[in-house]
Formats: C-alpha cells, structure tokens, sequence
C-alpha cells in the first residue's frame, strides 16, 4: 500500500493521523475554534462547512476559506459538506452541493476536498478530477448511522471509492452490537491486507466503536477523528487523550 504525502504530512504510515473537526456556526465562532483547535496540533483540520450559516452563499464560503487559510499556514485543511442523508445538518440539492465543492477546491485554498461515494457517479468522478487538477486530495466517503453492513459489503464501497479515483476512501459505520465492531475490524484488516493501494480510513461509530478509533495502526485504517471544542459524529474522545492512546500503541506493536 502506497502512502500519501500532503505538505510535511505521511497518510498511511505510522500512528494514525489526527483529523479535528470545526463545528462553529459563525464566521466569529469558526476563527476562535480554530486558535483551539490549532493549538492541539492535529495533523488535518477538518471544516464542516454544513453547520456554517452562510453555507448557501458561494462568495461567503470562499472567503471564509480564505480566512481559515490565513490561520492555518501550514496545517492541512479538509473541506467537508456532509449531506443531511449521511449525518449532516442541512439539506441542499445534489446540485448546490457539488457547486459548493468545486467552488471550494478552486480557491486552491484547501488541501483535501470530502466526497460522498453515493451520488451520481459521473458528477462524483468529474469531482476527482476538478481536485486533482488543482491540487486538492480526495477523502471519498460512506456513512451508515444505522446499522453495521456486512464485511463484503465494506470492502466493496471502500474498492468502489479505489475505483472512483479517490486518494483516500472512508467509510465510518453504527454498531448495534461488539459483533458489529468485529466486522468492521476484519474487514479493515482484509482490505489492508489484501486490496487497498492507497491509505483508507474506517471507524465504528459511538461509544461501542470506541476501539475503532484507537487501533487504527493494528488494522489498518490510516487516520482517526477526535473531538476539539466539538465532536462531529458520536464517539469521538478529545484529541489530547486520543493522541496519548495512539502513541502507547504504537510503542508496543
């Protein structure tokens, strides 16, 4: 399995990196968060560009962009919109949506760009390839708040997502039982091991998933979500005490 190098950062080698979300509403709140969250020196900052007031203006979007680049220098910057039909807090139009994403990844602002795997295929791939000619990675996404599904069907989204010319596949699911976090292991473990090409990443969900998130540099997944000021999906721990548990790991494989 290659790895992948954005600015100083290896994705698919070593201790799992650290993706932190920012949850502020406002343009006032988001430039506070990210002097916080900053400052907990993840890997990757993540903005979830859905819980933004002003997420339906194209103009205030990129500005706000601009302005987090400002703080943000050096550390990686992920643009998310996560649909209302994956766990996110709006809902826009298939249209608007892409519009947002293609908007965001010329501004050459941002250093990866989140893509979820089911939309039309064709405006998913002609995305790829707006990313890859501005130099924007791609995290293609999955999520399931529901349930758990089988581990051939894990594999087959995370491949789909390989197929679909995703730079980093992630699909993140709901246990409804410990069984369901052992399905979402092994299927880590077998796609590591026996189909991925690039770094991937893959979670359980709340508190029974907790695991997941910790024992990524065991199974496979290449990097894990933790909480700043504001968790963005059930289970997430705060940053400074998920980076202590990863580093106890990854002394002791």
């Amino acid at each position: 399995m290659e790895t992948i190098t954005i600015k100083d950062v290896t994705i698919g080698e070593g201790i799992p990196k650290i993706i932190v979300p920012l949850m502020g509403t406002t343009e006032e709140e988001l430039l506070k968060e990210v002097e916080t969250v900053n400052a907990l020196e993840p890997d990757i900052i993540e903005w979830r560009v859905d819980v933004y007031e002003h997420v339906e203006n194209l103009e205030a979007v990129s500005e706000m962009i601009l302005k987090l680049r400002g703080a943000l220098p050096s550390t990686l910057l992920l643009f998310t919109f996560r649909s209302h039909k994956e766990g996110g807090n709006k809902e826009i139009t298939d249209e608007y949506y892409f519009q947002l994403l293609h908007t965001a990844i010329r501004t050459k602002n941002i250093d990866l760009v989140d893509v979820e795997l089911f939309f039309e295929e064709s405006a998913v791939k002609e995305t790829v390839k707006i990313a890859e000619e501005n130099g924007v990675y791609v995290i293609m996404c999955n999520h399931d708040f529901d349930k758990t599904p089988e581990k051939e069907e894990i594999i087959y989204r995370l491949r789909k997502m390989q197929e679909f010319g995703a730079h980093i596949p992630k699909i993140a699911v709901m246990p409804q039982s410990v069984g369901d976090v052992l399905v979402l292991l092994d299927a880590t473990h077998t796609m590591k091991t026996k189909y991925a090409d690039r770094p991937f990443i893959t979670m359980s969900m709340a508190g029974t998933g907790l695991v997941s998130r910790l024992s990524g540099a065991v199974f496979g997944s290449a990097c894990t979500f933790g909480a700043g000021k504001e968790a963005s999906a059930p289970g997430q721990i705060p940053v400074t005490q998920l980076r202590s548990v990863l580093e106890i790991i990854d002394q002791n494989i």
